[in-house]
């Protein structure tokens, strides 16, 4: 045909391939994605903002930051670890509950509003001082049958009940409705570290005291708790400090009770892959990005188009100049 013996000379492979290859470049240049199916994750990161959390003893990038710090760290490595399509939300623990600040929202479309929530997390966003931690399960499992689809939670604590437990205090959590989609993420250091204590300003006063801690645990700016008191009350001596630890003990038993799931928060690399063996919500079609799969392609067809003709061409080359020499 008179059409394709005018193409002709532009069918060679020379021509061709890098054609193909431009045009690909182009495509991706455009970032498409296509649907694939995917298991399709709803997490709750639940993050204790209680004043045991302002405890140091965790290093980050060689730097000793506080609990709450070190927390907010995994958090934003988590959230940039989860595929598009997964579903996040953010709440905080205090007192007696969980409150979450909005339900599950997808992850790439508001990564950037995500991690701006993560970073600003602080201990005064606490609404009460207490750390009630059985209590706060009961009432994340009840927060978690409000979402408008199965959701799993992420608890980060460093396990400090306060006031401490005793036979009175103690929540039977028998009846809890959890299951393998709870992952409890232990925060804290093994060794004894004082609580500090600040003021509404974030300035600091100095440190919990043993007394004060057991008399009137965590007290917050504003509290039901303390009827809009605060104890100004701080350790006098180094020796009368209230030394905090990461009770693991207490946080694998209570993961246990709940038939829940429970990973030492100091490895970042073993919390994502607890977190990516937790249940998924449903398994539904997620886009996936296709350019990278089509620079390589095009990478593929210029490389094809210099051989082996050209690969040919100059080991010619190199064969003859060393027959001259």
């Amino acid at each position: 045909m008179p059409f394709l013996s005018r193409l002709k000379p532009y069918l060679h492979r020379d021509v061709l391939l890098p054609a193909i290859a431009l045009l690909l470049l182009g495509i991706a240049a455009f970032k498409p994605t296509i649907p694939v199916p995917r298991n399709i994750y709803s997490t709750m990161l639940v993050i204790d903002i209680s004043q045991s959390m302002n405890t140091k003893g965790m290093i980050w990038r060689g730097e000793d930051i506080s609990r709450l710090e070190y927390t907010k760290h995994l958090a934003h490595d988590l959230v940039a670890s989860m595929p598009c399509g997964s579903r996040v939300s953010l709440a905080f623990f205090a007192g007696l509950s969980v409150a979450t600040l909005y339900t599950p929202i997808e992850v790439c479309e508001n990564y950037a509003a995500i991690q701006d929530t993560i970073a600003h997390v602080e201990w005064r966003q606490a609404w009460a001082g207490n750390s009630r931690l059985r209590e706060g399960m009961d009432s994340l499992s009840r927060l978690l049958r409000t979402m408008p689809e199965p959701t799993q939670a992420i608890f980060f604590t460093d396990g400090e009940e306060a006031p401490h437990l005793h036979a009175f205090n103690t929540l039977n959590l028998a009846n809890l409705q959890t299951g393998s989609e709870w992952l409890l993420v232990g925060i804290g250091s093994k060794q004894p570290q004082p609580i500090p204590k600040f003021d509404e300003n974030n300035k600091l006063l100095g440190y919990w005291s043993a007394e004060n801690f057991v008399l009137q645990p965590g007290i917050a700016q504003i509290s039901q708790q303390n009827l809009g008191t605060r104890d100004k009350g701080t350790a006098t001596t180094e020796n009368d400090r209230y030394l905090s630890i990461m009770d693991e003990e207490y946080l694998i038993k209570l993961s246990e009770e709940i038939s829940a799931n429970y990973v030492n928060g100091d490895n970042p690399e073993a919390v994502k892959s607890a977190m990516n063996h937790m249940k998924p919500s449903r398994r539904d079609f997620a886009p996936m990005d296709i350019d990278w799969i089509l620079a390589l392609i095009a990478g593929g067809l210029l490389l094809a188009s210099y051989t082996p003709q050209r690969l040919k061409k100059l080991l010619k080359r190199i064969l003859h100049r060393k027959m001259i020499h």
